[in-house]
């Protein structure tokens, strides 16, 4: 195994430069923002800097179940590593997706296990009409989950793997379809 292979390469440098990035925005936000009272507008009526704290998963879901996230995030690394290893060794885009999704997944359990909570600090919403008015309606709010750098990696690593899949399997379906008809039988 050729641990300077294309492949660790970048998933490695990827896991680790994206886990940097979590801890390093999250400390940031803990140690400049006051919890739930603090709050940096980037683009107003948009788009801000708080500090959040989340106990639950996605949305504030399944509040207070630490154990079983910390499971989860085993869970994860262990198929992400599995993933990886059954990649080529010259492969570079699948490695750079599951270095994002571990890199999400390490970022938030990090949290979970020493801080007891996620840290969350990225708030959009809508503040201006009629917009604000029409996610009220819909939503029964405005705004939307706040989330993190690993948040995003996790969900910008997924639909990225998702999309080459499908791409993948498309072009497979294809190349079949072409042998299947080079077989055919030639009518007479």
């Amino acid at each position: 195994m050729n641990v300077l292979s294309p492949r660790n390469l970048v998933f490695g440098s990827t896991v680790l430069a994206c886990v940097a990035a979590d801890q390093v925005t999250k400390r940031w936000v803990v140690a400049h923002l006051t919890h739930n009272i603090d709050e940096i507008s980037i683009v107003p009526g948009w788009f801000s800097i708080v500090h959040a704290q989340n106990t639950g998963a996605a949305f504030s879901t399944m509040e207070g179940q630490m154990a079983l996230f910390l499971v989860f995030t085993v869970v994860a690394v262990a198929v992400v590593l599995d993933m990886v290893r059954r990649t080529a060794a010259d492969q570079r885009f699948v490695p750079f997706t599951l270095g994002m999704i571990l890199a999400g997944a390490l970022g938030n359990g990090i949290d979970r296990l020493l801080q007891g909570h996620v840290t969350d600090f990225l708030k959009v919403y809508a503040g201006h009409e009629p917009l604000r008015g029409w996610f009220i309606e819909r939503f029964g709010t405005n705004v939307w989950p706040i989330f993190n750098v690993a948040d995003s990696l996790l969900l910008v690593g997924v639909a990225l793997f998702l999309v080459y899949w499908l791409v993948q399997r498309e072009g497979e379906v294809e190349v079949e379809a072409d042998v299947g008809e080079a077989d055919a039988p030639t009518p007479g």
